[in-house]
């Protein structure tokens, strides 16, 4: 039987599934979704029970890593869930690695990655607006995750200063000016991804690939779309998010 602990995130489910990521160490205050309350009365609760808190009824659990991505508050558009297991999977991103984005918006990919790297790794997270970063590391510090994350108010087309990197993902406007830096900066082995919205930005962007040492290159688009199952049977659901954006992947060789 796991308790809660003092100073813990766990995650709040309701009967519609919306989800709450709450610390048990904040103070009584109005939280969204919930009300009022005080969160430190979570404490000692059993994890996996179903809870009430006012009128409303919640299974109280740990946060997985779907829970800290549905979880984040947004400022800018995120890369998904769907797209950032591509990444970690076409990558080959694994524990103690380091890692280094452009482009950390809201903190949804950096989320993904540190909690893969773990604690033996690292990630450095450039971007050239000061309030996204911010934004993002609160949501990171949400997630218990902000001490695997190095931050730079830095433009990454302007260079990159770490070397011997395992992999660089690019969520940028324009990636292609930054490829040459990449390359540099990745260890033999290591691979570049790039996240583009539009089929001329991964043209530019396989040119200057082209132009280094690069190979498995690949573009892929990942749709999917869920499947509504009832006792009278199954059909895909009318609702479908399809294009989100374009990955392309290289891995650097000598």
């Amino acid at each position: 039987m796991t308790k809660v602990k003092k100073d813990e995130t766990v995650v709040l489910i309701d009967e519609n599934y919306n989800k709450y990521l709450i610390s048990t160490g904040s103070k009584t205050d109005k939280y969204k979704g919930i009300g009022v309350f005080d969160p430190s009365i979570l404490v000692g609760k059993e994890i996996g029970k179903q809870i009430e808190i006012g009128s409303k009824k919640f299974w109280l659990l740990n946060p997985s890593l779907q829970d800290k991505l549905q979880g984040l508050k947004r400022k800018a558009q995120i890369i998904l869930p769907r797209d950032a297991a591509q990444i970690i999977m076409n990558c080959s991103i694994e524990s103690g690695q380091k890692v280094l984005e452009a482009g950390i918006g809201s903190g949804s990919l950096t989320t993904a990655l540190a909690n893969t790297v773990g604690s033996n790794g690292k990630i450095i997270s450039y971007d050239n607006r000061e309030d996204f970063i911010k934004h993002a590391m609160k949501n990171l510090k949400k997630a218990n995750l902000e001490n695997f994350v190095e931050t730079k108010l830095k433009d990454v087309t302007k260079g990159i200063s770490e070397k011997n990197l395992d992999a660089i993902i690019l969520d940028i406007p324009n990636p292609w000016d930054a490829v040459e830096h990449a390359y540099k900066a990745l260890k033999p082995g290591g691979y570049l991804c790039t996240y583009s919205p539009l089929t001329s930005q991964v043209e530019n962007t396989i040119k200057e690939i082209k132009k280094h040492n690069f190979i498995e290159v690949k573009t892929i688009e990942n749709i999917q779309r869920k499947m509504v199952v009832s006792d009278k049977g199954m059909r895909p659901s009318f609702d479908m998010l399809g294009h989100t954006g374009y990955l392309t992947f290289a891995r650097k060789v000598l």
